[in-house]
């Protein structure tokens, strides 16, 4: 296994954490449309691209994090806002309709930073936890190439959650284990980072947890590779990211 020296566009995704007194904890899926280029008709958590405007707006707030850290932070909020209508990671006078508001001027088109500005909202960008980051390798041949960096952070309160209607046609809370025991049975289907994610994701009964977890293990770029295992070809990822399944009959793996 080698690192490649190709690079993906900076993408940045949020698994949005919903705790519950009397079972294991909901975390936010999306379904994408089936028009989309990328993961169409995928389960996928709330994300998308980062662009030139979330790097702007990192210069001028990003405080200590890295440049490019601070985007992906700030990308996975603006993401979740326009896709979800949740505001993670909003400070100052936060509820449901300011949060609709600052979704409408997304879709108009407006920078984030600018509606922040005029509604005297701001961000807390400690409230997202580096979780994992992945990018495909070459051979795999993804339609679209993205560096994603995968963050977790606790569901707002006094917010509902709706979909866009564009680029996501349903959501829905439901557990880890219960999203992957829905795609085992057809009604559903998840790509492969998203399989192990949630895999690691079921192992944890609170947001508190998933925290401490994420904290025990280095945020390392994973970059599956196939291995031929007993005459079959797996997908195989590195097996000290936290991860408890760490490779796939390649006959088997949904891509994107």
């Amino acid at each position: 296994m080698t690192e490649d020296a190709d690079t993906g566009r900076p993408a940045a995704t949020v698994v949005v954490v919903r705790d519950r007194a009397d079972g294991l904890p909901e975390l936010l899926m999306v379904e994408r449309a089936s028009t989309m280029a990328f993961a169409a008709g995928a389960l996928v958590f709330p994300g998308g691209a980062v662009d030139p405007a979330d790097h702007a707006l990192a210069a001028r707030i990003g405080g200590a994090l890295d440049q490019d850290e601070a985007a992906g932070r700030i990308a996975a909020i603006r993401e979740t806002i326009e896709e979800a209508g949740l505001g993670v990671g909003l400070t100052g006078a936060v509820d449901a309709a300011s949060v609709l508001r600052l979704r409408d001027g997304l879709q108009d088109g407006k920078a984030l930073g600018d509606l922040l500005d005029r509604h005297g909202l701001g961000l807390n960008l400690e409230a997202l936890t580096p979780f994992a980051r992945w990018h495909p390798a070459p051979f795999e041949q993804a339609r679209r190439v993205f560096d994603t960096r995968f963050y977790l952070a606790r569901a707002p309160q006094r917010q509902v959650a709706s979909v866009d209607k564009t680029e996501n046609v349903r959501l829905f809370w439901s557990s880890a284990a219960d999203t992957l025991a829905r795609c085992d049975r057809g009604d559903g289907r998840i790509i492969f980072p998203t399989r192990r994610n949630l895999e690691r994701l079921a192992r944890f009964a609170s947001h508190a947890d998933l925290v401490a977890h994420a904290a025990a293990y280095p945020v390392e770029k994973v970059r599956p590779w196939k291995e031929d295992r007993d005459g079959e070809l797996h997908l195989c990822i590195p097996d000290h990211l936290g991860y408890p399944v760490t490779s796939e009959p390649l006959g088997q793996v949904r891509r994107a």
